[in-house]
């Protein structure tokens, strides 16, 4: 099969098109033939040598998720038959004509989506779910902040969020990304650059703040994400791009009685992973059917162009998801 491999840690012109064996699949795996490819900050980190795929993975195939058609079942599998078309969360090895997943990491593709679309969906979905809904506890009513509200995850975060009943504010970096996450469903979109998040949920909220903050940034971003909490509020850190290190006002913590908490998703095993597909199969797969939830896909590249996908994520200019296509 033809793979996208890292030939060495480095800049995206790294990313080579390569053949490499079709991966083998266990009892309780699928293997995809695939047609497309999400491309997300992790695969980043990994073509930078800073983001080591688990034990048993393909090390030098990047690749979180991705969309297809089942080529093949392991004995154990019962639910899913060659031909079916179906994404799912891949734990590596993504950037490739094959990959070999456990099948309860997998999820039908909507009827009204193209296999482009579904590619976008699972990292980011998956990533929400987990870290809004189970770990931060966001419930219908409440309020939610997401730090980068122009990213794969924020633009899934708002949607998901908004459905489900919460009012969902958002930090972007430029006008053209206040304007699209306000029309994507955000009450309020806050640039970053000119205002200041702290104050401006301050006055948006009067003054009570959000009753959950979705944060990728870290570092500097912590002290105003406390200041920021309601009462009872919660901090999820999912990334920290600004630095792992912050100073934390623990009084506040205790007078607010405030909970931080975060997540990594690679690491977790297959059946934490089909736990989340389940519940997304169950409260936001119908909300993708109906059209109420769209995926956000900025820009396709073929896969001899991956470092140009590489590229455009790090410079922030894109709106929503980037795929790649086999």
């Amino acid at each position: 099969m033809q793979a996208i491999i890292i030939t060495q840690p480095g800049e995206p012109e790294v990313l080579q098109l390569a053949e490499r064996p079709v991966p083998a699949y266990a009892p309780n795996e699928v293997l995809i033939k695939v047609v497309a490819a999400g491309v997300n900050f992790p695969d980043v980190l990994q073509r930078k040598g800073l983001y080591p795929s688990p034990k048993g993975v393909m090390e030098d195939i990047p690749g979180l998720e991705v969309a297809g058609t089942v080529e093949a079942i392991g004995t154990a599998v019962t639910r899913w038959k060659v031909g079916d078309k179906v994404c799912a969360l891949v734990n590596g090895a993504g950037y490739a004509e094959y990959c070999a997943v456990p099948a309860g990491q997998c999820l039908p593709i909507p009827n009204n989506l193209s296999f482009i679309e579904a590619a976008s969906l699972p990292e980011t979905y998956f990533t929400v779910w987990s870290n809004v809904f189970d770990r931060g506890e966001l419930k219908p009513g409440e309020t939610l902040l997401v730090h980068g509200g122009s990213s794969g995850i924020g633009v899934a975060a708002i949607q998901m969020a908004n459905k489900l009943g919460s009012d969902v504010y958002v930090t972007v970096g430029t006008e053209e990304k206040k304007a699209f996450c306000e029309a994507l469903g955000a009450k309020k979109a806050i640039n970053y650059k000119t205002e200041s998040f702290v104050e401006e949920i301050k006055l948006a909220t009067n003054g009570l703040g959000v009753n959950a903050i979705l944060d990728m940034i870290g570092g500097n971003y912590t002290s105003g994400n406390l200041k920021t909490l309601a009462t009872e509020g919660r901090l999820v850190m999912i990334n920290a791009m600004n630095g792992r290190n912050a100073e934390v006002d623990l009084m506040m913590v205790m007078q607010k009685r405030l909970t931080l908490t975060g997540s990594t998703l690679r690491a977790r095993d297959t059946a934490f992973k089909s736990q989340i597909a389940a519940e997304l199969e169950k409260k936001i797969w119908p909300l993708l059917a109906d059209g109420s939830i769209k995926p956000v896909v900025n820009a396709v590249f073929m896969a001899n162009e991956a470092a140009k996908a590489h590229r455009l994520m790090e410079s922030s200019h894109h709106i929503g998801k980037i795929v790649i296509t086999f």
